[in-house]
This record gives structure tokens, C-alpha cells and sequence, in this order.
């Protein structure tokens, strides 16, 4: 069992910086691919932020290219969401996920079996 605890959210003007963590109970080196997705109200579909493979690999969704950069730091199972430039839009409650296997490098909700609690990221205008 994996469990994840994700850090970092908070409330940001306009073009503003934020870092999330997500923290793994156990070590998932190798093994899983690391999310992160986003809802921004309940009920809404969760959208897929950025995903990266257990060796390094990285993917994005269109609304963040070129704006967020996921990394992963092994020694402290620890997967990072970088935001810069945060616009109004990216507010929503922020979720990092881990699966063993994934249809990369698409980023599909469904096929992730580990959440976490999740994050509030806020940015205003």
C-alpha cells in the first residue's frame, strides 16, 4: 500500500510561483509513474496536470506546457510540481497519484490506484 501526502498549496497573486510536494510512504523508485491531477470544484472532472515515469520522463497537460515542470527527487520519495506563471484558471484543489503501469503519455485518472488527500491552490487577480 502507497500512501501520499501532498504540501505546498496555498493562495498566490497573478504570475505567481508555487511548489507542491507529494511525499510517498514507501519507496516507489522504479516501480511507479507519479501524477499530478486537478479539480477545480467538486463534481467537475479531475484534469490531468503532469505525469512522470518512474525513470525521469515527463509529460504535461496543454493548459500548463511550458508553465509547470514536474521532478522527482528518489532519496526522500518525493514528486514536485513546479507552477510558475499561475493565472487565475490554474486555482483548483491540486492531487499528486501513483500507478505501477500507465497508458503514457496520456494522463487518465482511472488508471491510477494511489491519491492523495490533496492541496488548495488559489491565485487571484
Amino acid at each position: 500500500q502507497v500512501h501520499l501526502m501532498e504540501s505546498g498549496g496555498g493562495s498566490v497573486q497573478t504570475g505567481g510561483s508555487l511548489t507542491l510536494s507529494c511525499a510517498a510512504s514507501v519507496s516507489t523508485y522504479g516501480i511507479f509513474y507519479k501524477a499530478w491531477f486537478r479539480q477545480q470544484a467538486p463534481g467537475k472532472e479531475r484534469e490531468g496536470v503532469a505525469v512522470i515515469t518512474p525513470y525521469g520522463a515527463s509529460n504535461y497537460g496543454d493548459s500548463v506546457k511550458g508553465r509547470f515542470t514536474i521532478s522527482l527527487d528518489n532519496s526522500k520519495n518525493t514528486v514536485y510540481l513546479q507552477m510558475n506563471s499561475l493565472k487565475p484558471e490554474d486555482t483548483a484543489m491540486y492531487y499528486c497519484a501513483a500507478a505501477r503501469g500507465v497508458t503514457w503519455p496520456r494522463l487518465i485518472p482511472e488508471e491510477y490506484n494511489y491519491w492523495g488527500q490533496g492541496t488548495q491552490v488559489t491565485v487571484s487577480s
